[in-house]
């Protein structure tokens, strides 16, 4: 068993040391062989294998005979991931993939916040207005900042009853430190995502949807990076900032 729990914490280091040397560029392309890493690393040729099968596992790695292990390129990675999404925003800076992330966030975030208010019950809609107490005694820089913002995030999206939506909230959920980061470095960013998310428990504890999912929009309007899209790509077709919701796509309480 010990040494069970030792090779695992080993195979763990390997794949961290393996994902930092791919991000920075230290590989390249093409990963040393195998016999070569295992110098590299001081571990045996099991630890080695396993490292890379994680890494296989999530799409970054082209192995074939005779041909070596290559690198693919980031964007074959398995994003459906939340390591391999945090991964990601540790190479050099990527402002497409910082922009799919933030169009990913919009598709389900507001949509769940509406879902939520429709939908979330007393205990549920309860412990939203407790979570967004911590956030808003919170400031950036502070111990439990980037936790607190994640906990009213996910306990909104809990709320909405949504399992997939769920789910995708977790794998997003790697990139937030980052993105909190740049939007907590403009002046004012901090008041104004207060004021927002207020905003937005507020019409969920009022079980108004429709309000909901239009202030979950605006959480956005705050955050200034330049990778956004422009506000009409922000609505899909048959959204706007004044309708906020699909006509005719409101959800009851009763249907629930």
């Amino acid at each position: 068993m010990e040494q069970d729990q030792k090779e695992l914490s080993q195979v763990s280091q390997v794949v961290e040391a393996l994902v930092t040397g791919i991000v920075e560029g230290k590989y390249n392309a093409r990963l040393p062989r195998q016999d070569e890493l295992c110098r590299e690393f001081g571990v045996s040729p099991a630890v080695i294998r396993e490292a890379l099968s994680v890494l296989r596992a999530r799409n970054m790695l082209d192995v074939r005979r005779q041909a070596g292990m290559h690198v693919l390129p980031a964007h074959h990675w398995r994003m459906i991931d939340e390591e391999v999404v945090s991964w990601r925003f540790r190479g050099k800076p990527d402002p497409t993939f910082l922009r799919d992330v933030i169009e990913l966030r919009l598709l389900i975030e507001p949509r769940a916040a509406a879902l939520a208010a429709a939908r979330g019950d007393p205990a549920e809609v309860a412990a939203i207005g407790e979570a967004f107490d911590v956030f808003r005694a919170t400031r950036p820089g502070e111990p439990g900042y980037q936790a607190a913002g994640e906990l009213l995030r996910m306990r909104i999206v809990a709320a909405s009853g949504n399992q997939f939506f769920q789910q995708m909230a977790t794998v997003i959920g790697g990139t937030l430190p980052i993105l909190n980061l740049v939007a907590s470095s403009r002046k004012g960013a901090w008041a104004a995502a207060v004021r927002a998310y207020g905003r937005v428990v507020e019409a969920i504890e009022r079980g108004d949807q429709t309000e909901a999912e239009i202030a979950s929009f605006a959480l956005f309007d705050h955050r200034g990076d330049e990778s956004m899209p422009s506000q009409p790509d922000l609505f899909i077709k048959g959204r706007t900032p004044s309708e906020g919701s699909f006509t005719g796509a409101s959800v009851t309480k009763e249907a629930t």
